[in-house]
This record gives C-alpha cells, sequence and structure tokens, in this order.
C-alpha cells in the first residue's frame, strides 16, 4: 500500500470517530464473503468493493481537513472521502496478504505457477 500518513493525519482530525476507521475482525470477515461468496479475484474489484463498504465510516470533514494538510491543497468533501476509503481498502487487503489470509497474485500467474524474474 505505501504511504499511511493521510490515514494518520485523518485519525487525528476525526476525533471520536476515528475508531471507525479502524480495521476489524468484521472487516476480514467482509473481505472473506467477497472472495468466496461473491467470487471477486481482481485486486481492482476487490478494492473497489471494499471502498464503497469503508465509505459510510468516513467523515467526509475530517478527511477534507486530513489530506487538504497532507497534499496543502483545498479537496473536496467527497473526494477526500473516497481517497481515505480507498487506503482503509488498501490497508484490509494488505493486512490480509500479510496475514496469510490472501494470496495475491500477478497478472500472469496462474494457479501453482510462479515466473522468475
Amino acid at each position: 500500500m505505501g504511504d499511511y500518513e493521510p490515514l494518520y493525519l485523518y485519525w487525528q482530525e476525526a476525533g471520536e470517530r476515528a475508531g471507525e476507521s479502524v480495521l476489524s475482525n468484521e472487516d476480514f470477515k467482509e473481505l472473506q464473503r467477497l472472495i468466496t461468496r461473491e467470487g471477486l479475484r481482481r485486486l481492482d474489484q476487490l478494492l473497489a468493493r471494499l471502498q464503497d463498504y469503508f465509505l459510510p465510516r468516513v467523515d467526509p470533514g475530517a478527511a477534507r481537513r486530513a489530506l487538504s494538510r497532507y497534499y496543502g491543497v483545498e479537496i473536496g468533501e467527497d473526494e477526500a472521502a473516497q481517497r481515505i476509503a480507498s487506503i482503509l481498502a488498501g490497508w484490509l487487503v494488505e493486512a490480509a496478504s500479510e496475514w496469510g489470509m490472501l494470496r495475491l497474485r500477478r497478472g500472469w500467474e496462474k494457479q501453482g505457477e510462479h515466473r522468475e524474474d
């Protein structure tokens, strides 16, 4: 995922609502559901669905303030909330991958194959 500083700034701005944007067991269950029940296999589709899942938990005003501080320019609330939800989605996928709950393959890899570069 990379840079989590915007998320840290968001948590500072969100105050009491910051806890709503910390990963929970329910988030990992939702990820598992999207993969097993809905059959999502492409990372872009998975991230888009997770972004939609996280969006209601993001305070748009806090997101705008945090990202405006981070980027040094004014950002609209909708765009900022989408960006924070996107970071949360990436964080969930990254955590699940790190903990062995999810394996990300390169596009050219097939089940059981691995390409050496």
